[in-house]
Parts: C-alpha cells; sequence; structure tokens
C-alpha cells in the first residue's frame, strides 16, 4: 500500500490531498492571468466601439450570427461533455471517460471548423481582413476595419486557445485508454476547468462582436 501511496503522490508532496489542492490552485492562478491577457482586450475593444459605435455596428453586420450562434452552441454543448468526463474520472469509469472526451473533442475540431473554414473564409473572400485583404469602400471605412481587427484578433486568440484544448483532450484519451486515471482524476479537472473557461470566453465574445446595433427587429 504504501508504494502505490508513493506512485500516486510526487516527492515534494506530503498527501495526495496536498497535491489535488497545489494542482488546481496552480490552474487557478494561470486562468487569472488569461483573464489579464483578455481583459486587456476587452479594455480596448470597448475604448474603441464607445468611440466608434456606428462603424463598429457596420462591421459587425458583416458577420454571420448564424454561425457564430452555432458555434455558441456548440461551445455549450462541449462544456456540458465536458463535466460528464470529469465526473466519470472521479467515479473511476474507463469507457464513458473515454466516450466523453471524445465527444468534447469533436465539438472543439467542429468549432474550428466553423470558425476557420466557414466564417473566416467567407470574411476573407467578402474582402474583410484587414491587413490582407480588405475591400470595403462604404461609410466610416477606416474604423469597420478596426472593428474587423479586433475580431480577426480576438476570435483567432480564442481559437488558438481551441486547438491547444483539442490537444488536451487527445492526450487525456490516450493517458485513459492506459488506465492512467483510475485514481489520478485531477488531471481530466484541471484541463475541465482550461476548457470552460474558453468556452465562457466565447460566451462574451459572441454578443460583444455579433450582436451590436440592434441585430433583431423588436
Amino acid at each position: 500500500m504504501a508504494e502505490e501511496h508513493a506512485a500516486l503522490v510526487a516527492e515534494q508532496f506530503d498527501d495526495q490531498l496536498q497535491q489535488y489542492q497545489t494542482a488546481t490552485l496552480g490552474m487557478w492562478i494561470f486562468l487569472a492571468t488569461e483573464i489579464l491577457f483578455f481583459g486587456g482586450l476587452f479594455a480596448a475593444y470597448t475604448i474603441y466601439r464607445y468611440q466608434y459605435l456606428p462603424a463598429f455596428e457596420i462591421g459587425s453586420h458583416h458577420l454571420s450570427v448564424l454561425w457564430g450562434g452555432t458555434n455558441t452552441a456548440v461551445l455549450i454543448c462541449s462544456s456540458l461533455t465536458m463535466a460528464m468526463a470529469v465526473r466519470c474520472a472521479q467515479l473511476g469509469k474507463k469507457k464513458p471517460l473515454i466516450a466523453f472526451l471524445f465527444v468534447t473533442l469533436i465539438f472543439g475540431f467542429l468549432f474550428l471548423l466553423i470558425k476557420f473554414g466557414e466564417e473566416w473564409r467567407h470574411e476573407y473572400l467578402e474582402g474583410l481582413a484587414p491587413g490582407v485583404n480588405f475591400t470595403y469602400h462604404g461609410p466610416h471605412a477606416v474604423h469597420v476595419e478596426l472593428f474587423m481587427f479586433f475580431y480577426f484578433f480576438m476570435t483567432g486568440l480564442h481559437a488558438l486557445h481551441m486547438i491547444v484544448g483539442c490537444g488536451i483532450m487527445i492526450t487525456l484519451i490516450i493517458l485513459a485508454s492506459r488506465n492512467y486515471f483510475q485514481e489520478k482524476f485531477n488531471a481530466v479537472e484541471i484541463a475541465g476547468l482550461y476548457w470552460h473557461f474558453v468556452d465562457i470566453v466565447w460566451i462574451f465574445l459572441y454578443p460583444l462582436l455579433y450582436l451590436i446595433g440592434g441585430r433583431f427587429p423588436h
């Protein structure tokens, strides 16, 4: 039993509880730095949106509410499957754990496919990619381009986090297939915190970018 306990607890920790709490605290600190990073972007976006609201409304109206809403639903569903994966890890259920991790991964790939394959491709072809292919010459063109810069940068940064998240899901699936989480389920919980954070960021991005200026009739 002592050997099994040693295998589960790294040498720098006294017991499993301390190891669990340290790993969880570390992830929360990391997420706090991510909040600061995204917070700076949101602050800059808010300032320029206040100054150039008509241009930001025009830019927003060029985005697809349908595809943005679809991706929102995809990420909400992925948060559910991720939460189920965490619960399965806690209960030591290997097959359901792998299944929920796999479904979460599929949702992540679907989000990226819609974002890059449909939205970004369409916006590039429409001449709305700032600095690359921006051909819009309507009202407030300069500031519409500024909005599109915020759109591509913020959604691109979010997509980068999604790519990292998908890589984490693949790693977890491989480890779960090797019974790594039979007693070490904390890694799945920590990955879940990261995944939920990325989803929450999108929950803010969607209305801020896609729903400006009364997109829907009253």
